[in-house]
């Protein structure tokens, strides 16, 4: 392990680079934060309603997945704009991307809490 530190300055800065962006999301995207709020809603019903841990994890870690989607969408977003405001065709195609992954991460929510709740 020779030449491998633990760079505490790095962890410390790469942290508030994070929360940056999380702030940045929750003032600047309205679909975050209407996403967080049911992350914060859903995830106390998660803790009642599954039976074990893997079964609390699975129901949770699928609304997290949401958020980590939604967070590359916006981020994509922001990219796309800041080339140009003018339509171009990748441009398009990147954001309808973006957007259909969101939609997919939020289609895994009500399967994988179905599956959990009524396996």
């Amino acid at each position: 392990m020779a030449g491998r530190t633990l760079d505490f300055g790095r962890i410390l800065r790469a942290t508030r680079y994070s929360l940056a962006g999380l702030r940045s999301a929750i003032r600047g995207e309205a679909a975050f934060r209407q996403e967080l709020i049911l992350a914060l809603v859903l995830t106390p019903v998660a803790i009642w309603l599954g039976d074990n841990g893997v079964e609390r994890a699975l129901m949770i870690a699928a609304l997290l997945v949401v958020l980590i989607v939604e967070l590359v969408n916006s981020a994509i977003e922001a990219v796309v704009d800041r080339v140009g405001t003018e339509f171009h065709d990748l441009s398009g195609r990147a954001k309808d991307l973006g957007s259909a992954a969101v939609f997919i991460s939020l289609l895994s929510v009500p399967i994988v809490w179905g599956l959990v709740l009524l396996g």
